[in-house]
């Protein structure tokens, strides 16, 4: 019975371990990181065929089976989680604020973010957008200052990557 469910959870931790670098790996392609990647992509491989080797050679038991799909759930909420927490990588947001532009974006440049905003044209006439561009890291703390002063602004997060070019809140 030990054995059964030992070799369970060491799958399941080989599991949880390549799913996570899987998820990294992958945050890391998006962003044109290739080397970065490509070294977590070995790792990440090496991990996985252990694993894969360890189901094959015991598939008699079906614990193993559960084991290799529990690791698989597990590493994604984990890998989710870690890339969350270190924010690779920089997030545009998109506001727009019917009446509080101006306040945002001065609030948003004294805490060094970089705002630019461009006039558009809304169902109801001339608004503003304010578009920032800051470390994902950072993407609560902006959200949290825009909401203090503008509960109902509407806010647009997307993945950015910089190609060029001069970023203020990047040199803190």
């Amino acid at each position: 019975m030990w054995g059964i469910i030992s070799g369970a959870a060491i799958i399941a931790g080989m599991r949880i371990c390549d799913v996570t670098l899987d998820t990294i790996r992958v945050i890391n392609v998006v962003q044109g990181k290739k080397y970065t990647a490509g070294i977590i992509g070995f790792f990440e491989v090496l991990i996985w065929i252990f694993a894969i080797r360890f189901v094959f050679q015991h598939l008699d038991n079906i614990a193993n089976l559960f084991g290799y799909a529990t690791g698989f759930g597990l590493g994604n909420i984990l890998g989710i989680s870690i890339e969350q927490k270190i924010g690779l990588g920089f997030v545009q947001l998109n506001v727009i604020s019917l009446h509080y532009a101006d306040k945002i974006a001065n609030e948003l440049r004294k805490s060094k973010f970089g705002v630019t905003i461009l006039p558009a044209e809304g169902g109801s006439g001339g608004i503003s957008v304010i578009v920032v561009l800051a470390p994902r890291k950072m993407q609560q703390k902006v959200i949290k200052m825009i909401e203090s002063i503008d509960q109902k602004a509407f806010i647009a997060v997307q993945a950015s990557i910089p190609y060029r070019g001069f970023m203020h809140g990047a040199r803190r």
